[in-house]
């Protein structure tokens, strides 16, 4: 299935998304597509979004957000972010933070299907001053002092793996961060691909499979959809063009034009990519392929 036909069968506006990825593997093919289609109204649910935050958010189309960091890493700041929350621009929206550890904890509880899952790592912090969410007890069995945090259950899950197979069998070959519990997490999971291949590839090595078919209700095929981020054994991370971009993000007419340019006149991440170039990206392919697992 095409990835816009994906987003607009299951991505509607007013619904919680979540996103996959973290140090590289974001979903940046996919935030792109919710931006070209205008979805909006979205809360969304992530760990450590770059562009499926900023994007969307500087877009307006974000209307809750429930996460641990939003920013380019090495890149630099989130702008759009840092404008919404400041300036409420380009629109107001109601924030609700945790760590990266708090929030894998929340999908670990949504995969299990458990109301919330405990933890001792925000005690002592400010988070339990902030989010009215985190709630506090004493442990039945050691009369300690727990967090509880509430389970997340997003509507759709947007995941980006290595390869898979018809069915939504998912493999990676790099870290996957909270993938396999986002997906398990989800009332309907978009799963994305470098490469779509035969189920007997699959199966070879099932210690690679993450995502299970069960769970999954579209399979899309995106090579480079993580570009400029890195995906491990498929593509370096583009640290150059990053740069631009961010560069770009820095004022509100600048984040505009790039929108204007590399979203919709692009038209699909297929004209994204020769924006980008296809020259550019072989060169990636060939820095990071030098590791190739070889299975």
């Amino acid at each position: 299935m095409p990835l816009s036909e994906a987003v607009g069968t299951f991505v509607k506006p007013g619904v919680s998304v979540a996103f996959g990825g973290m140090g590289g593997t974001q979903c940046v093919a996919h935030a792109y597509e919710i931006a070209r289609q205008r979805i909006g109204d979205l809360t969304l649910l992530c760990e450590s979004p770059a562009e499926p935050a900023d994007l969307l958010i500087g877009m307006g189309l974000v209307r809750r957000a429930e996460v641990a960091w939003i920013a380019y890493a090495v890149a630099g700041l989130s702008y759009n972010y840092r404008r919404c929350v400041e300036n409420k621009v380009p629109r107001r929206i109601e924030l609700e933070e945790y760590s990266n550890y708090g929030m894998s904890l929340r999908f670990l509880a949504g995969a299990m299907g458990v109301p919330f899952m405990p933890t001792k790592s925000f005690l002592g912090s400010d988070f339990l001053t902030y989010n009215r969410q985190l709630k506090t007890m004493d442990d039945p069995y050691t009369g300690e002092r727990v967090v509880l945090v509430p389970a997340a259950r997003p509507d759709v899950a947007l995941i980006h793996c290595s390869r898979a197979d018809r069915s939504g069998n998912g493999q990676y070959f790099g870290i996957s961060a909270s993938a396999e519990n986002i997906a398990r997490a989800a009332r309907h999971t978009i799963l994305t691909c470098e490469k779509l291949v035969d189920e007997d590839l699959i199966r070879r090595t099932p210690n690679l499979t993450l995502i299970p078919g069960y769970t999954v209700d579209a399979v899309c095929e995106v090579p480079f959809a993580c570009h400029p981020w890195n995906m491990a054994y498929e593509y370096a991370y583009d640290l150059p063009f990053h740069t631009e971009q961010v560069k770009a993000f820095r004022t509100r007419e600048g984040f505009l034009a790039w929108m204007d340019d590399y979203c919709d006149a692009a038209g699909s991440w297929e004209g994204y990519l020769r924006r980008v170039g296809y020259e550019r990206l072989m060169k990636l392919r060939q820095a990071e392929q030098r590791f190739d697992p070889g299975v």
